[in-house]
């Protein structure tokens, strides 16, 4: 004879989860935002020559 369980999470425990899952999905997505800016930001303050060394142009430090 087999003997099924039913666990169900505490009252309140998958509304937990999903307010832990959006404060860490919006901290992941900071700091890729900021990462982005900062490449951009060292980009920029190269000179034209020093970007076609790297193969990049002005136009794609904005698409970075």
């Amino acid at each position: 004879m087999a003997y099924t369980t039913s666990t169900t999470a505490p009252l309140g425990a998958v509304t937990v989860l999903r307010v832990v899952d959006f404060f860490y999905s919006a901290k992941e997505a900071v700091a890729s935002w900021n990462d982005s800016r900062r490449t951009r930001k060292a980009l920029s303050v190269l000179t034209d020559a020093q970007l076609d060394d790297i193969g990049l142009t002005r136009a794609d430090i904005a698409k970075i």
